[in-house]
């Protein structure tokens, strides 16, 4: 049995969508706050299970027969899932942790994912650690201003960063769940080059078949409404690494997604035909 928490994100979604047609449906429990709603979601043959990641004590019913876990950190009481899944006898937990705990280990943010990879590395369970880049699904943010101005306001407008899709990061989990192989290993998550704002929003234009123009803006202007959003500590790291401190590290573009699936990454252009409609 396979426990995919956050199992209607950007993320746990497409894993769920891909354990099931790869035939391991009847072995997948799809975690989710509200059972009901994630119904009309999830595949056919996809065990459902409540439970709340912030409340480590509510995943006791979820976790029974559970050998492996998939686990995005940063969304609840990730010490706690973690020691709640070793007490029920999870062998094998699959971390989404960060690429800053690479190229910003100082930020807070990269702090506190390198102290949840140490726990479970500390955990007696086996692991695997997936370090993923800056996501093409970050770009829902700009969907507003695109449907109703087909304009992008960004800061950094012109550095480009190897965005990577989340089903590609669905993909090298699906992989650490299933195959052998990719236990205790760390494996960085990148796009396949390097893509800046303003080209994503010809990206977006070409999808959709119009200009979507984009405008750069002063880091001092794009921090007030995130900060809002998310807090003070994390836009700021957010700022810093969508330009602000970019170093070599982040800026790389590694190949795993090919090395771990067989396929070659997928390109943002990709992701935007998938999700144009969220810009029309």
């Amino acid at each position: 049995m396979i426990l995919v928490t956050g199992a209607t994100g950007n993320i746990g979604s497409e894993l769920v969508r891909q354990l099931s047609v790869d035939g391991h449906g009847t072995a997948v429990r799809a975690l989710t706050r509200d059972a009901a709603r994630a119904g009309a979601v999830v595949p056919a043959g996809v065990e459902l299970a409540e439970g709340d990641l912030g409340r480590a004590e509510s995943l006791k019913s979820a976790l029974g027969g559970v050998r492996s876990l998939f686990l995005i950190s940063g969304v609840g009481d990730d010490a706690g899932v973690l020691d709640a899944a070793r007490d029920a006898g999870v062998e094998h937990v699959v971390l989404v942790s960060s690429i800053t705990v690479m190229t910003h280990p100082h930020l807070g943010p990269a702090r506190a994912n390198l102290a949840v990879e140490r726990r479970l590395r500390e955990s007696g369970m086996e692991w695997t650690i997936l370090r993923p880049t800056q996501f093409a699904s970050n770009t829902l943010w700009w969907a507003r201003s695109v449907r109703d101005a087909s304009v992008v306001r960004a800061p950094y407008a012109d550095v480009g960063l190897p965005t990577v899709h989340p089903a590609d990061i669905a993909s090298v989990a699906r992989a650490a769940l299933t195959g052998p192989g990719r236990r205790g290993r760390t494996y960085p998550l990148t796009g396949p080059k390097r893509i800046s704002p303003r080209q994503q929003a010809d990206e977006l234009g070409r999808v959709l078949g119009r200009e979507v123009a984009c405008v750069g803006v002063a880091r001092e202007e794009a921090y007030p409404p995130m900060a809002a959003m998310m807090g003070a500590e994390v836009a700021d790291s957010v700022l810093d690494l969508m330009g602000g401190d970019v170093n070599d590290a982040l800026l790389a573009v590694h190949d795993t997604v090919a090395r771990v699936t067989g396929s070659p990454a997928r390109p943002y252009r990709r992701w935007a035909e998938e999700n144009a409609d969220a810009f029309r």
